[in-house]
C-alpha cells in the first residue's frame, strides 16, 4: 500500500515539475517580431445577375454577368458591410443605364472601362480601397425570343 501511494506523489511531483518546466521554457523565449502578416487576397464569386436590356420602350434581352472580385482577406473579415451587394449594385446600375451597349449593333464593348469605373466607385462608396479587382467570368446577352416563357 505504502508502494502505491509513494508511486503516486512520485508521478504528481514529476508531471508538476514538467509542467512548471514547458511554462517557464515558452515565457523565457524572446517574442517573435510581427512583420506585417500579410494573408493575400481573397477571391468572392457573386452570384449570377441578370440585367435587362431595354430599347425602343421594352426588353429586348438579359445580360447575364458572372463577376468575382478580389480584396485584402483581413479588411474583408473587418469590415461591417459585405461589398458584394454594392458590387452587384454598381454593375447593373452602369450596364442598365450604358448607352454604347447595343446588341443590335455589336460592337466591342470597354470591359476595362466599365470594370474600373464599377470599382473606383464601389470604393468610394465604402469609404475606403476594399475592392481591388473585379474579374468578368461571364458576359453573356440573351435574346427575349431566345427564352422560354
Amino acid at each position: 500500500m505504502i508502494k502505491n501511494v509513494m508511486a503516486g506523489f512520485w508521478v504528481c511531483a514529476v508531471t508538476l515539475a514538467s509542467c512548471y518546466a514547458a511554462v517557464t521554457w515558452i515565457v523565457g523565449k524572446a517574442p517573435v517580431e510581427d512583420k506585417g502578416s500579410y494573408e493575400g487576397l481573397q477571391y468572392k464569386k457573386l452570384p449570377a445577375m441578370n440585367i435587362p436590356v431595354i430599347a425602343e420602350g421594352a426588353v429586348q434581352g438579359y445580360v447575364i454577368a458572372n463577376l468575382v472580385f478580389t480584396g485584402d482577406a483581413k479588411t474583408l473579415r473587418e469590415i461591417s458591410i459585405p461589398p458584394e451587394a454594392f458590387i452587384q449594385d454598381e454593375v447593373f446600375r452602369y450596364v442598365y443605364s450604358d448607352e454604347t451597349l447595343d446588341f443590335k449593333k455589336l460592337s466591342r464593348y470597354n470591359v476595362n472601362g466599365m470594370i474600373s469605373n464599377v470599382r473606383d466607385k464601389i470604393n468610394k462608396r465604402l469609404g475606403a480601397e476594399i475592392v481591388k479587382e473585379i474579374l468578368v467570368e461571364n458576359f453573356n446577352f440573351v435574346d427575349k425570343s431566345a427564352i422560354r416563357s
